[in-house]
């Protein structure tokens, strides 16, 4: 058996780079068919795997989809299915060549069914098959269909009588028209309609068309970004100030008169209230001393700081979430503007003609309804949360995925606009293995060279069909 030159096809991307060693066996039933095969690839020696699409391994698939819910007697060792096909024993090397308990199974090809032969032996012969369910079907749907000169054709609702194909002419129907020298890449659909209007007709030929699109190696790497979110919103809701802040780079912008061209920038996400410092250059010494001296020494240690999520106008600007200015949340006094001061306002009327007690007591006076204040602010973001999560859902078209898949992921950098990419470049990389998977549509992706990439939002990923 040593002597054996043989290839290997399968139409399973994950189970091939597996034996090719590329990916690793996780799971832990599937290590001992790993063993196996491996083992057995050892016997047959000079051996190569190649992946090929489903539609080329339709046989095997059979046979292994058949294989997979029959379970054979102890006295019986032969299945009438498949042609020359021998399922060869588990040696052991410690046998010394000893075979026990071989077991042959020896099948035999059935032909394929056409579904035009029920329809020409009823129309020809008024012949109907065993089958009650068939029988009415063939008598309801023979009248629109004429048997000419040996060929099968169906007619139309707009009276265009179409020429019946069968398996083998609808997928060289299908490959024409999607790819051929005339293909434009049509969705399911389209395509569809256009071998419809060439002249063409099966049963399944709207499912069948569907199905090829979606299966276009060039169609999915070319395809549309998904711009629908995969997964519901979940909003960070914060329980207190400076509980939670969000922390951004904004950036790279002009050079100021000081060399800076980066804003660090830090928002409390309760009372809304930022921070912000220039930097020349962004390194981890000086994110790690913004947040000890801007962020821990003045307002304490936050719970959790949010990455990659611009300042008194901000400050002192009104926010819808909290129905308040963040310089109030902080505080518990609106923020004296430059041109108060200028042309006076009412309330820096009033506060001028108070004394200096009358000032202290009316400063403790809104520190003491501080709280309550922060309260309501604290509700009113709750009840603007669940609004724009009502108004976020309702676009949501739920898209996950499992470990092992194989997915598409947006190419990199991720530019969503249109003029963002090169017309003819391909707006998806892949295909990768799901590795891990986080809540929140999150995952852990790994390519067929073993780059890992990730976490990624399960937004900028699609199913990548093999």
């Amino acid at each position: 058996m040593k002597q054996l030159h043989l290839r290997v096809y399968g139409d399973s991307k994950l189970v091939v780079n597996q034996l090719l060693g590329v990916y690793d066996v996780k799971k832990p039933e599937l290590i001992p068919y790993y063993k196996y095969a491996r083992q057995l690839m050892g016997y047959l020696g000079n051996v190569t795997i190649e992946h090929i699409p489903r539609n080329f391994n339709q046989q095997a698939d059979s046979l292994a989809k058949v294989a997979s819910v029959i379970t054979l007697p102890s006295h019986r060792n032969q299945i009438s299915i498949c042609q020359n096909w021998v399922i060869p024993p588990m040696f052991d090397e410690d046998d010394d060549g000893e075979e026990e308990n071989i077991y042959h199974i020896f099948v035999h090809e059935i032909e394929k069914e056409d579904w035009r032969h029920l329809v020409v032996d009823y129309l020809n012969h008024g012949k109907l098959p065993e089958d009650s369910k068939k029988r009415v079907d063939i008598r309801r749907r023979a009248p629109r269909f004429i048997y000419y000169k040996g060929t099968l054709y169906r007619k139309s609702f707009d009276g265009v009588f179409l020429r019946c194909l069968g398996e083998d002419e609808a997928m060289q129907a299908m490959e024409e028209a999607h790819s051929g020298i005339c293909g434009a890449h049509q969705s399911g659909p389209k395509l569809h309609f256009r071998i419809k209007r060439m002249g063409y007709y099966w049963p399944t030929m709207v499912k069948d068309c569907i199905d090829f699109a979606r299966r276009c190696q060039v169609c999915q790497f070319h395809g549309n970004f998904i711009r629908q979110p995969p997964e519901p919103l979940h909003p960070t809701v914060a329980s207190w100030r400076f509980d939670a802040w969000g922390l951004d780079i904004v950036g790279p912008l002009p050079k100021s008169s000081g060399g800076h061209i980066f804003i660090l920038a830090a928002t409390d996400y309760f009372s809304k209230w930022a921070e912000a410092v220039p930097l020349r250059e962004v390194k981890k010494e000086n994110v790690v001393d913004f947040i000890r001296s801007h962020i821990i020494y003045r307002y304490g240690v936050p719970r959790y700081i949010i990455t990659d999520n611009a300042l008194w106008a901000y400050r002192t600007t009104f926010r819808t979430p909290t129905q308040a200015t963040p310089y109030a949340l902080v505080y518990g006094v609106e923020a004296v503007l430059p041109l108060e001061c200028q042309i006076p306002s009412l309330r820096i009327a009033i506060q001028e003609g108070l004394s200096g007690e009358n000032n202290v007591r009316l400063r403790l006076e809104e520190l003491e309804a501080l709280d309550e204040k922060r309260l309501e602010a604290q509700q009113r973001i709750e009840c603007y949360q669940a609004r724009l999560s009502k108004a976020f859902n309702k676009h949501v078209r739920p898209r996950s995925f499992q470990i092992g898949e194989l997915v598409l992921a947006v190419r990199r950098p991720i530019i969503l606009t249109h003029g963002g990419q090169r017309k003819f470049t391909p707006k998806w990389d892949g295909p990768y293995v799901v590795r891990e998977v986080f809540t929140n549509g999150s995952y852990k992706l790994v390519a067929e060279d073993g780059l890992r990439v990730g976490p990624i939002n399960g937004k900028y990923l699609k199913r990548y069909y093999a």
